[in-house]
């Protein structure tokens, strides 16, 4: 079985969560108002990011695992600006996005993008977007315009066959990252016409710390029954709890509480799969509703860190994101006349946990590459099926070192 450190996941999510506090020296909470459509954006990014997170922990052997919901929500948001048909109505689906146009999805997420990055001047939240894409390859203005304007989106042509871009992509995931992840592409192949990227960072301070000095060497527990000697926070505070037959879960809030920490541990006989397991939007919209404020709250848990990568190519395809992975069947016209396919959707996170607060980091990149060679020069097609003479010379002066003709190939 794996172990679930990776429930943080809601980091972003739980934005939307308020909690209580003693602490009256922070400003009173920000606020965001949604209105319908919002809302109804925020429903679809949760279950679209629920169920990848499923689908991800079912497909990965790594013991630790996160990603950001909201990282991939956008990067494939900006993306869907480009889709049409049967490729858009799959994104669609598997974004779980249905009842909401191309308008729609647009607005809000201008808005709500605007509005995390405003909430507590005590934590650090930044949100960055980018599209690099080939010197000359084509990109259709409208395609542009949308995502500068709405996701404010960095656009910046690069040589894609000097190393140098690749350096350049990478240089600014570590800058929007604050070097926590310092790279997100390898290389660019010959064929790669447009890289888009999601960034977001977060530093929260606990709004009340934990100890450094209850920090102690304990004792966890691993669900097949091993165990490992880790350093354990404690501390004690007010908290907004719950608890049940699937697990107890507090919630532990950053800066003037607007963002938190939501951890669910599995209830005896239970095993943090069972938690994951029971993972869908209607579940996670009523455990939101059943926490009631304790207080004192005890909490004692392991300070840890760590980094994952997954590609998220066969997981999309397995929620019905298929075409557009696909070479001659995607359709992505509406970011150029030059047929495009995804070749590549790379994300990355980093978390450190410790008694000060909380950082982390994640990186989406889709890689966009054609089906021909576009603007290159068409090819000639030399097949030698019939006997031929051949010679061979010397470059500067043309002199002939040697000539023969061919009517019957062998070779031993």
């Amino acid at each position: 079985m794996k172990t679930l450190f990776t429930i943080f996941t809601v980091l972003a999510l739980c934005a939307f969560c308020s909690c209580q506090t003693d602490d009256s020296n922070y400003e009173e909470n920000k606020t965001i108002n949604l209105d319908e459509k919002s809302a109804q954006l925020i429903e679809a990014d949760n279950e679209f990011g629920l169920e990848l997170f499923q689908k991800i922990r079912e497909e990965s052997e790594k013991e630790n695992i996160m990603i950001s919901p909201l990282s991939i929500s956008v990067a494939f948001a900006m993306a869907f600006n480009g889709a049409d048909k049967d490729t858009k109505t799959e994104m669609e689906k598997a974004m779980k996005l249905n009842g909401l146009t191309t308008e729609q999805i647009n607005n809000s997420y201008k808005m709500l993008i605007k509005a995390l990055q405003s909430l507590d001047e005590k934590v650090v939240f930044e949100l960055a977007n980018a599209i690099f894409y080939a010197d000359g390859f084509t990109v259709k203005p409208d395609f542009l315009n949308i995502n500068k304007t709405v996701y404010d989106a960095e656009v910046t042509k690069l040589q894609f066959s000097s190393p140098s871009a690749v350096e350049t992509i990478n240089k600014w995931v570590a800058d929007k990252t604050h070097n926590k992840i310092k790279k997100i592409i390898e290389q660019l192949n010959p064929l790669d016409r447009m890289v888009l990227l999601n960034a977001i960072y977060f530093n929260g301070i606990w709004t009340n710390k934990f100890d450094e000095k209850g920090t102690h060497i304990l004792t966890f527990t691993k669900t097949n029954g091993t165990t490992i000697e880790v350093p354990m926070m404690k501390k004690e505070e007010k908290l907004d709890y719950t608890t049940n037959s699937l697990y107890s879960a507090v919630k532990m809030p950053y800066g003037n509480g607007q963002y938190n920490m939501v951890i669910l541990l599995p209830a005896t006989g239970k095993t943090s799969q069972s938690v994951i397991d029971a993972l869908s939007l209607s579940n996670w919209k009523k455990w939101m509703t059943e926490f009631e404020t304790k207080n004192p709250v005890v909490v004692t848990m392991p300070r840890f860190k760590f980094a994952f990568e997954i590609k998220l190519n066969d997981v999309l395809k397995q929620m019905g994101m298929y075409k557009a992975f696909e070479p001659y069947v995607a359709n992505f016209s509406k970011i150029s006349d030059t047929d495009l396919y995804i070749s590549s959707a790379v994300h990355k996170s980093f978390i450190d946990v410790n008694e000060n607060g909380t950082e982390a980091a994640a990186v989406t990149s889709i890689t966009f590459t054609t089906t021909s060679a576009g603007n290159e020069p068409p090819k000639t097609y030399f097949y030698v099926d019939k006997p031929f003479v051949f010679a061979i010379t010397e470059k500067d002066t043309d002199a002939i070192l040697f000539i023969g003709e061919v009517n019957h190939p062998e070779y031993e």
